[in-house]
């Protein structure tokens, strides 16, 4: 990786880690679904932009249904579940599940025909994995501090993650990436228009919590999602995919730091079991 590359990499896995801590924000003043409009709107206007300057925004009739489906499972369902949980769990045990992604993704894998899922090094971290997992939920839940609901739903959440990545590298991988999330980001604003219309504030939320807003629609999402695209270009996927594990460690580090949540025995047990079950489950091995 060239040192550009680096840069990329060390950015985009910070931008990636700061939608937790925005969001924890901004739902204590905005409905999730208005959260996720805007969201969505600001990175559709810089990805549309782009997609037609590049003339990449084109995509054959027959990938529509896979393209919603993808809409669905990355980001109509999992932004909705992640921004409504966070209304009860803290924003690093958020970022701490959704770092669960690889595992549920090599679980998929081995749906699909890859056997390599079943070889010992992998095992061994889709078990380490789960221990984090039962071990974050099994304490958090017990000790009372976190809605084992709420826990659930970003679990949930990290699921559709994981199966629309998959299904997406399955079955339409020529298809530009910044045309599918652009395609899949305006998808996602028109249907959230009317939940948001519906659920608009009250009153003039602060001004934290409207920046955090724009924050999420242009740094964790616009920009982001450019940096990531020529990020795939120049490592590829497999290295790509390890910015999983610097988000998490933003995630829990600035909700600690800036918003003074915990350090829980749940998080602190369940943190580095994760991100090394993780890391072993999605390395490639020979068949």
């Amino acid at each position: 990786m060239t040192k550009v590359g680096w840069s990329r990499f060390a950015l985009v896995g910070f931008l990636w880690g700061t939608p937790y801590l925005f969001i924890k924000v901004a739902v204590e003043e905005i409905s999730p679904s208005t959260i996720i409009f805007f969201r969505v709107l600001i990175g559709a206007m810089v990805l549309l932009p782009l997609a037609l300057s590049k003339k990449t925004i084109y995509i054959p009739r027959k990938y529509w249904h896979i393209v919603l489906i993808y809409t669905v499972a990355e980001l109509i369902g999992p932004w909705y579940l992640i921004t409504n949980a966070e209304q009860k769990i803290s924003s690093g045990l958020a970022g701490l599940l959704v770092a669960t992604v690889p595992i549920w993704a090599a679980i998929f894998a081995s749906l699909n025909g890859d056997h390599t899922v079943w070889h010992k090094s992998r095992l061994f971290g889709l078990l380490i994995g789960f221990i984090g997992v039962v071990a974050v939920v099994g304490i958090e839940s017990i000790s009372g501090r976190q809605d084992i609901k709420s826990i659930g739903m970003v679990i949930l959440a990290a699921i559709g993650y994981a199966y629309a990545v998959n299904m997406i590298n399955r079955k339409i991988p020529t298809v530009p990436a910044i045309a599918l999330n652009a395609w899949a980001m305006i998808i996602t604003t028109i249907f959230y228009f009317p939940f948001a219309i519906t659920h608009w504030p009250t009153k003039t939320p602060s001004v934290e919590a409207i920046a955090s807003v724009a924050a999420l629609g242009v740094f964790c999402t616009a920009i982001a999602f450019i940096l990531f695209f020529k990020l795939l270009a120049e490592v590829g996927p497999p290295r790509a995919s390890l910015i999983t594990y610097l988000n998490t460690a933003v995630a829990v580090l600035l909700g600690v730091i800036l918003l003074g949540e915990p350090l829980t025995l749940g998080i602190m047990l369940g943190l580095p079991l994760v991100l090394l079950g993780s890391y072993f489950a999605s390395r490639k091995v020979r068949q």
